[in-house]
């Protein structure tokens, strides 16, 4: 079975960017198409290239290639600098913030005899502008003899004067830095505009070691989505692919060798009666046309003969086991169960799948049609979402030796043991109690999906020598991931089972269309993006200057389920709400693409070259509205760093929508049309920093940015 069904997890599959930028020498950026405010409409990536690593040559032959496609080629863009510091993960170039945390540590150290170092890691980034730029919590320095609270004041009297900070505020035991906003302005947009899509990146954090570059990228896999074949994409894969879309755009972004896999549940007993059931019900031209909803028309009409065969087959067997007990003779019961079994579609099932595993040709033409006909349909939902595989692997692909030499390694070194004609572990006598017992192979000696997992750890390991591997699932799963951790561990595979983590998530609830309670993923999208269609159709002006409206409802409508997914921790469930995620009100996906459209729409009317505003200027930009963005700007590098630690996309979608409102707020003070020509320049210089900012972090969540809506 896929992921999706084992956990239960919430999957489905949406916008994410391929990642066709691998490998870059350093200080040689790829470039990137900026948004040039035309009317048409950002697409990007509706083309199909290949699963693979691509170099800087062949990224360019690409990019070259698609210059008479209709849709702007983007992807996601990667900056690197050989430029050091003698601070643990400090790249000034790459972030301003990072030349306002050396020149604090390296005056308030001197000031104070404290070593720089030693401040520079404990300085930390706010949450709200009104506690600072910087704060450092005075109690991490570990200083004997004096409280906080005076140690604190004594602090901010010692820093000397400065051109970059203002002296600092005492808060507690805090100690507050605000930045100089007159210089913080000129840093932080002369480098948006010069680093464009690249700001905020920083490939230095994906080095293997980043004082030798020469040692390579650390490399990751990210299994996500997993899907069953000749299942219909529903629903119920909306968390996965989300997440698991993010985490690989997150972990492209800050240099690491990204592998995006989707391990298909596309082996077992299911395919036995689906094969079967395909006999009786299967209609050729159907399946050409549609593979994956006909298949699953015959699945669903197969699995109501095997409920119908169950009821007697239970019924007898409660007969059998009364019978037992009272001492009557059971035999004749036992001959007529045999043959019910015997004759069931379910049994039918077991048999087929039996000689798919026994190797046998016709079986396996027949499935292996089914699979890449699904495969295929695949493939066509993901490009319509944007999202590409770099590994279509599945429970199939793992190699009987593989799981042999598992269970032989568990065997030879005590981890397995017999239990009633059964293979199991008992992690309680591994020092594991809350992972109680888990079955490795059935009596009749088929493997369980268990044990495929430990062959497939251990296969890509071998291929792929990742440093991280993530499997994005659902929370329902925990114990097995843990089981699974457990097991490598104790055959001895320690290190690989650290490098393995599972990102869980909770549940979504009351998915529904609102023409009934079918569940499929494009009921769902196609009702999200009809309820965007009407809201544009209202404004008649707007809607007639889209050159697509129904490809921007669609985006749209993607966005809605997107943001409404992100808008809470992973681990929270939260309740489907076409109403609430389609509307402008409020922190919701609409509301995000229209502050970006509503920047290209500045930028269009300014009439101005975006190629000049480096030149603005900044100075001009004094009133509180601007100086607060530009604060809010500079913070998005420290932003990504630390959305590496807390992979959660609301890390940066909270961040999203704290400059969105910020920007909303002073439209009326920072006017651009009909302002003194080099005012608009400078303001135009602001907002095109804001929007390329809010591009940038739309991107890493997945999001298609539109520029008109």
């Amino acid at each position: 079975m896929g992921r999706n069904l084992l956990s239960g997890a919430q999957r489905f599959s949406t916008t994410v960017l391929r990642s066709i930028l691998s490998h870059r020498s350093q200080n040689n950026p790829v470039p990137f198409a900026n948004c040039p405010y035309p009317r048409r409409q950002y697409n990007p990536l509706r083309l199909s290239f290949p699963a693979r690593r691509l170099s800087t040559t062949n990224i360019t032959s690409a990019m070259a290639s698609a210059v008479s496609l209709p849709a702007a080629v983007e992807s996601l863009s990667l900056q690197t600098t050989s430029k050091t510091s003698k601070f643990p993960g400090c790249y000034p170039t790459l972030n301003p913030v990072d030349i306002y945390r050396e020149h604090i540590a390296e005056k308030l150290g001197a000031a104070a005899d404290i070593d720089p170092e030693k401040i520079y890691t404990r300085l930390q980034w706010t949450n709200t502008l009104d506690k600072g730029d910087l704060v450092l919590p005075v109690p991490s320095l570990q200083i004997k003899g004096k409280s906080p609270q005076e140690l604190c004041k004594e602090l901010a009297q010692k820093f000397p004067e400065s051109d970059l900070v203002s002296p600092p505020v005492p808060f507690g035991v805090h100690l507050q830095f605000f930045f100089k906003l007159d210089r913080l302005t000129k840093t932080v947009i002369g480098q948006i505009l010069k680093d464009k899509a690249t700001f905020g990146s920083n490939g230095n954090q994906g080095l293997r070691d980043p004082k030798d570059p020469s040692k390579g990228r650390k490399k990751i896999i990210v299994e996500f989505s997993s899907p069953n074949i000749a299942k219909p994409f529903h629903a119920g894969h909306l968390r996965s692919t989300i997440i698991g879309g993010f985490l690989a755009n997150l972990y492209t972004v800050v240099g690491w060798d990204v592998i995006k896999m989707n391990y298909l549940g596309d082996w077992g007993k299911q395919y036995g009666l689906l094969a079967n059931g395909y006999k009786q019900f299967g209609d050729e031209e159907k399946l050409l046309k549609d593979p994956i909803n006909h298949l699953f028309d015959v699945y669903v009409k197969i699995n109501a003969i095997v409920s119908e065969q169950d009821g007697p087959i239970k019924e007898l067997k409660e007969q059998i086991k009364t019978k037992k007990e009272k001492g009557e003779d059971v035999s004749e019961s036992e001959e007529k169960l045999a043959k019910l079994v015997d004759a069931s579609e379910d049994e039918k099932a077991r048999k087929y799948f039996k000689s798919m595993e026994d190797g046998d040709a016709d079986a396996l033409a027949l499935w292996r049609r089914f699979r890449d006909l699904s495969i295929q349909k695949y493939k066509e939902t993901y490009a319509r979402l944007n999202i590409d595989f770099d590994d279509y692997s599945g429970e199939s692909q793992i190699k009987q030796e593989s799981m042999s030499m598992a269970n032989e390694t568990l065997k030879s070194s005590g981890v397995s043991e017999a239990s009633e004609g059964a293979v199991i572990v008992d992690f309680v006598k591994h020092g594991a109690k809350k992972l109680g017992k888990a079955i490795i192979v059935r009596k009749d000696g088929t493997p369980l999906y268990l044990t495929r997992d430990i062959g497939a750890i251990l296969e890509r390991d071998e291929a792929y020598h990742f440093d991280k591997m993530i499997y994005v699932v659902a929370a329902q799963q925990d114990l097995h991931l843990a089981q699974l951790f457990k097991i490598t561990e104790l055959m001895g595979y320690k290190d690989l089972a650290g490098r393995c983590q599972h990102i869980n998530f909770g549940m979504v609830r009351g998915m529904s269309t609102r023409k009934g309670t079918v569940k499929f993923l494009d009921d769902i999208l196609r009702d999200v993006a009809d309820k965007m269609h009407e809201v544009m159709k209202k404004n008649t002006e707007k809607y007639e200057q889209i050159e697509n409206p129904e490809e921007t409802a669609d985006t749209l409508g993607i966005t809605s389920v997107m943001v409404q997914d992100m808008s809470g921790k992973r681990i929270n469930g939260y309740d489907f709400n076409l109403d609430a995620m389609t509307s402008f009100e409020g922190d919701t996906g609409p509301y995000l693409q229209y502050a970006h459209a509503r920047l290209c729409s500045i930028v269009r009317k300014a009439e101005l070259d975006v190629a000049e505003l480096p030149s603005a200027n900044l100075d001009l930009l004094t009133e509180s509205n601007a100086t607060d963005l530009v604060r809010l700007l500079s913070q998005w590098p420290d932003v990504v760093l630390n959305t590496t630690k807390t992979l959660e996309p609301t890390t940066i979608l909270t961040y999203l929508f704290r400059m969105t409102h910020i920007l909303s707020s002073g439209y009326d003070t920072l006017k651009v049309v009909g302002s003194e020509p080099e005012v608009k320049k400078a303001r135009l210089a602001l907002y095109e920093s804001a929007r390329q900012v809010l591009h940038n972090g739309m991107r890493i969540l997945g999001l298609n940015p539109v520029s008109r809506m």
